[in-house]
Parts: C-alpha cells; structure tokens; sequence
C-alpha cells in the first residue's frame, strides 16, 4: 500500500523548515527501503522548483480561506481510497481540520504527527486562542485519526492533558549522514559554540544562549558564538547582541544550506541548542552525526541520550547560570584532546545507535501504518 505524507509545502530540506526537512528524509528513506511513497504538498504556487528526489511530489494550491483546500486535492484524496495510507504532518493548521473531517466523511484512515505542536510549552503561546481553537477544530483532528504519533516524549506528555487517548505512539525518525567524517583536533586558536536553526527567540532559547555566553565569555575573551539561520526576529537578535555587548564575539550567519551549512558546522566545535520548545530537533541530530558535542536543554528530548552516551550536557531548566555551566564543563574536556575525542565518538555513536533508519522504518510499517 503506498505511503502519501501530506505537507504544508514541498519538503524541500533547502529550507528553514523543520517539518519539511523531516518529511523529505522520511520519504526518501521509506522510498529507499522499498516502499510505494508520495509527497504531497500544498503550496503558494505550483513551481518544482527543488532538487531531485526519488519519490513523486505532487503539488496543490493552497487557497485563501485557510480552511479550504482545492477540489484537485478532494478528487486525488477520493481517487487513493484503500489504496493509500495517508500521513498528515504539522499540528494547528485549519486546513488539516477539513482535511481530516473530508478523509472521515469518506472513510479513509489516516495517521497524524503533530511535530512537537502539542508540548506544554508550545501550548502556552496563544493559550486562549489555542484553548478554543482546540475545542473547535484540532479535536477533531485526533478524533479522526487512526494513529498520532509523538516524535518526543515532552510531546506525549503535552497531549494527555488536553486529549488523553489509547492511539498515541512515540517514535523518533532517523537521520542518515552521507558525508564521511574524520574527527581530528579543533584547528580552531579557541572555543567555538554554535547553533543552527530558525531564529525564533523564545521557542529556541536564543535568549538565554547570548546571555549564558555572555557570562561564559567573561572568563574566556577569546571564545566565540556562531548563529546560523534567519527569521524576521534577526534584527531583534542582533539588538539583544548589541545589549550585551557581543558584537565583536557573536557571528550571525544568515541562513545557509547545503554544503556552506555543513562546512561551518565542520569548523564549531560544540553544537548549543537551548530550546524551550521542541518535537525532536534535527539540528541537535545532524551535528552529532558530524561528531559535535552538544549542550541541550531537556525539552528537546534527547537530553537524556547526551548524557547517557556522554556526548555533551544537558540543562533541566531555562538557566542562563546552568547553561554557562554547561559550557564551563564542555570547555574543560574541549581543553583535553583525547577527552575532547571521545565525546566526539560518542555523539556519532549516540546517533547510529538511537536514529538508524533502517530500524526505525521497520517500526514505522508495523506500529504506525497498521490499518
């Protein structure tokens, strides 16, 4: 049966957008391991403009009314009737809403991965207006649902206190580095931290990572910050490094992709993600493929694995205090460069053996497209 991922969209992974970038490798990897799958995406405008993939992309309009999808859309859903399991991603979009009650109307199942979109946290922002939202229009999105399916467990948390169900499973997706890795000494005079990712403030933490730097730098005048990503809160980020006087330490990038990406995430030496918020966050997963150490707060949910495989530190709360702690520790064994190697090995290692696709396909076919 073929597997048809429906995405605000077109997964391009050349995008700041984390569902999209999980939804390409999800079905580049599904389509590798042999199953039929499809993207479907519904976008401002039709242009294929990406790069090739190895499964079918079909596009829709997306339309004025948020609520509403085109009849293009209607016709190709009816068309795949048991013949076709439907993968909904992102939670709090109206369309899904409609989606979801056409899909039911019509009896044909469907499973759903919110992506993070359930945490407590993320459920503060815009409490009211979530609370009726909610009440109204997301219910009946897990009411209809065969499957939800949690990709951390802060996420399952979050969804027990507004809709507690039988049908909820937690599973991460995997993550494939391609590039072969040689991890050798830094060639950098001194300590460089680095994050990447969208420039969401309070969500990704970005706060508390200028000011515990801004403490940590204190003792080490020499040490830098890197920031690679782009929002429309850039020019509020770079006031906040203005405030506290970063500017001659603290690098914004802008966004980059590709291989000027992963050339300067080569050149950090230790990965920071401070996130208030998160489903599972790639980035975390990506530089720890490439064998950087990583400072992260719990709430990105693989906290735990950092310090299981002793592959960085992890902050229980959001402290800028802790997280310069964090950085002081991570500094010291940065200093050692045998210790620095082996928390090199063991991010690699926490990724292999935690986020293999191979396996996590197989759990994919069996637990969640079971209908």
């Amino acid at each position: 049966m073929e597997i048809i991922h429906v995405v605000l969209g077109k997964a391009n992974p050349q995008r700041m957008n984390g569902v999209n970038k999980v939804v390409h490798q999800l079905a580049t990897q599904q389509r590798s391991f042999g199953e039929t799958v499809s993207v479907w995406g519904i976008s401002k405008d039709g242009k294929y403009n990406f790069e090739t993939r190895n499964f079918e992309t079909r596009l829709f309009q997306k339309q004025r009314n948020p609520f509403a999808f085109s009849k293009e859309l209607k016709s190709a859903l009816v068309a795949k009737k048991g013949k076709a399991v439907f993968h909904l991603h992102g939670g709090w979009i109206p369309v899904y809403y409609s989606i979801a009650q056409f899909l039911y109307q019509h009896t044909i199942a469907f499973v759903f991965t919110p992506h993070g979109a359930y945490n407590t946290i993320a459920m503060k922002r815009s409490f009211w207006f979530k609370k009726v939202y909610f009440r109204f229009f997301e219910k009946r999105v897990l009411q209809h649902t065969t499957q939800i399916h949690c990709i951390g467990k802060s996420e399952v948390t979050g969804l027990n206190k507004i809709f507690k169900n039988k049908k909820s499973i937690l599973l991460p997706y995997g993550y494939e580095n391609k590039q072969k890795i040689t991890l050798k000494d830094t060639t950098n005079g001194t300590i460089v931290f680095g994050f990447i990712g969208r420039l969401d403030i309070y969500t990704k933490g970005l706060d508390t990572l200028l000011k515990g730097f801004q403490k940590f730098h204190k003792n080490h005048p020499d040490s830098q910050l890197w920031i690679v990503g782009d929002s429309n809160e850039k020019a509020a980020l770079e006031k906040q490094i203005k405030t506290h006087s970063l500017s001659e330490c603290v690098t914004l990038y802008g966004s980059k992709f590709g291989k000027e990406k992963e050339d300067l995430l080569q050149q950090m030496d230790v990965f920071v993600h401070p996130s208030r918020n998160e489903g599972l966050p790639l980035s975390v997963i990506e530089a720890a493929s490439f064998g950087k150490p990583c400072i992260v707060t719990d709430a990105t949910n693989i906290g735990n694995l950092v310090e299981k495989y002793q592959a960085g530190k992890t902050i229980y709360y959001q402290c800028s205090k802790q997280l310069e702690a964090a950085m002081n520790a991570v500094f010291k064994g940065w200093q050692i460069p045998l210790d620095f190697l082996e928390m090199q090995r063991n991010s690699i290692k926490m990724v292999e053996e935690n986020y293999n696709w191979e396996k996590l396909i197989t759990q994919f076919h069996t637990d969640l497209y079971k209908i």
